[in-house]
This record gives C-alpha cells, sequence and structure tokens, in this order.
C-alpha cells in the first residue's frame, strides 16, 4: 500500500501526534519515512525574520544585532536537527526505517516538491486548526499541501492524550 511516507513536523506540540500517526502507519504498512521539517520564520520557536533577506529587508541592523540573530537561527537550526534524530531514533527502536532532511523556505511548497522527488505514496502533515483571519494571514499549510501534493495526504488534528505520549517518547528518545 505505502512504501515512503514523508513526515511534515514542525516545532508545534502537534508534532507528537503526527509523528505518532505516521510511525503506526509505517508499521502497519512496512513503509519507510522521511522526517521533514522546514525552517520558517513564521514558525512557533523561530528567531523571525528569515536569513537570507536580512540585508534586504533590515539594512539599518548593526553587525552585533546581525551576530545576535545569526546565533539565534543557527540554535534554531540545531534544535530542528536534534528533534529529527531524536524521531528518526524512535522510528527505527520500532523498527521502522527513517531518514530525515531540514532546509528553509516556505513549507507548504517545500513539502510538495519533497514528495515529488523522493515519490513519496503520502504525506502526513498536521493542521493547526486556523479557521477565517488567522488562516488569511497566516496561511494554512495542511490546505496548500493538500491541493498540491503528487500523492495522498493525511491530516493529522491533535488531541490531547497523543501530544503528551508524543512528547513523553520524544524526551525518552531524546535522553535514552
Amino acid at each position: 500500500m505505502y512504501r515512503k511516507v514523508l513526515v511534515a513536523l514542525d516545532s508545534s506540540e502537534l508534532q507528537s501526534s503526527v509523528f505518532a500517526e505516521a510511525l503506526d502507519l509505517a508499521k502497519a504498512t512496512g513503509a519507510g519515512l522521511m522526517l521533514l521539517h522546514v525552517l520558517s520564520a513564521f514558525e512557533e520557536g523561530s528567531p523571525g525574520v528569515p536569513i537570507r533577506s536580512y540585508h534586504t529587508a533590515y539594512p539599518v541592523l548593526d553587525e552585533s544585532t546581525w551576530a545576535v540573530y545569526q546565533d539565534r537561527w543557527h540554535d534554531y537550526e540545531q534544535r530542528g536537527i536534534e528533534q529529527l534524530r531524536a524521531r528518526q531514533q524512535q522510528a527505527e527502536k520500532a523498527g521502522v526505517a527513517a531518514e530525515f532532511t531540514q532546509t528553509s523556505g516556505e513549507p507548504p511548497r517545500l513539502i510538495c516538491e519533497l514528495a515529488g522527488t523522493w515519490e513519496a505514496d503520502l504525506i502526513v502533515v498536521g493542521s493547526h486548526g486556523r479557521r477565517g483571519i488567522s488562516e488569511i494571514l497566516l496561511g494554512s499549510v495542511s490546505n496548500y499541501v493538500m491541493h498540491h501534493a503528487p500523492c495522498s495526504v493525511l491530516v493529522v488534528h491533535g488531541s490531547q492524550t497523543q501530544k503528551a505520549e508524543g512528547s513523553d517518547q520524544l524526551a525518552e528518545a531524546v535522553s535514552g
């Protein structure tokens, strides 16, 4: 049924639910996982402004401010890699082959691009449940992916129980 499942992960609490769904599906179907994190200026925990547009958008900032920003962006990148590595280890402990990648840019577009180039059979993505004005201002990654993906899409709406269980498993994977 599924051979390759692309799992789009962000830094929100929903990450645990998305990963749990993808892991269960991969175990049941024998699929491999590609864990993807897209660094974005709009993601929870991000230092803000996209790093590549700094000099164009904010030419008045001095070098020390720029250095602080670069340090924060580097920390943000490292946290993303650590989360991906922990999820990969968790998958492998469960007997599921997993790899990961991290990139920066527009999450919806990059998710769809990777799904195409990696030849994913399924994308698992979370929905933050934005509606109305917040969806207009912040956008909906899951909505974009559903309409532009080259394969099937599973949208996960997290529950409190799944979030708590997933957080415990991640903490265990990081410390273990």
